[in-house]
């Protein structure tokens, strides 16, 4: 039956330091990316936010088009009726039928008048529309020279470090392997609760170098013996001395 090797813990130190230098690489990555990934995603939701609303104000202004043509329609019928109505007037045998003539066609004026003021008052909501849609529009072509120039940036950076970052994150996952799946999982679990994403940090001039709080001698006396796993008192960040750090490499 094959034996499984127990690991020492300067060797289990050895391994998570590592792969904390390993990832350092690629969270140096992620900072020469920057905000770009997420400033080109914000970019192109609000450029489709605007294209829907652009859509919309289209739709409405082709709305009032059809209201502004079916009221000249009206315009048009009433006239019509009214020179309808002049004729009968030519031929009226009393003064009751000239007098319900005149009334209808006083009725088709009043229409005439009413249709002429919706046309006005719509005529000036397509002016207005418009002028919210050539904003829209400016809007619009405004973002997308920004995300053309956003995407530009990291396209570039992408294709500089593309490779690089690939190599990386192979070496990182081959680095997890060889990590003590408790030290493993305390370490993701403190990589997650940090920005720059140190876990393992060095003593620096007798303090964490995560979060500089002073280290006690008798405790960097037990970091520099490698005989069991020390974690900061104030950060919980994994510590190890400047000579086991100096014999890693990636």
């Amino acid at each position: 039956m094959a034996t499984v090797k127990e690991y020492s813990v300067e060797e289990k130190l050895a391994s998570v330091l590592r792969l904390q230098k390993i990832d350092s690489k690629l969270d140096g990555i992620q900072v020469l990316k920057g905000e770009l990934p997420m400033e080109v995603k914000d970019l192109e939701d609000e450029i489709e936010g605007l294209n829907t609303r652009q859509s919309h104000i289209e739709n409405e202004m082709k709305g009032i088009q059809d209201f502004v043509a079916s009221k000249k329609n009206a315009i048009k019928e009433a006239e019509a009726l009214i020179k309808k109505y002049e004729k009968q007037q030519d031929n009226v045998k009393n003064n009751r039928e000239f007098e319900a003539i005149t009334k209808e066609m006083e009725m088709q004026a009043l229409e005439i008048k009413l249709a002429e003021k919706h046309i006005k008052d719509a005529n000036e909501e397509i002016k207005e529309k418009s002028r919210v849609l050539e904003v829209a529009k400016k809007a619009v072509a405004d973002k997308e020279a920004n995300l053309k120039h956003k995407k530009g940036e990291l396209e570039k950076i992408i294709a500089e470090t593309d490779k690089e970052e690939k190599a990386f994150r192979k070496e990182s996952e081959d680095a997890k392997a060889k990590v003590d799946p408790r030290l493993l999982q305390a370490y993701e679990k403190i990589r997650k609760n940090y920005r720059n994403g140190l876990a393992v940090v060095t003593v620096e001039r007798d303090s964490c170098g995560g979060c500089f709080n002073a280290i006690p001698p008798q405790r960097q006396a037990e970091i520099r013996q490698h005989k069991k796993i020390i974690v900061c008192e104030h950060c919980g960040r994994i510590l190890v001395d400047n000579d086991l750090e100096a014999t890693v490499t990636i």
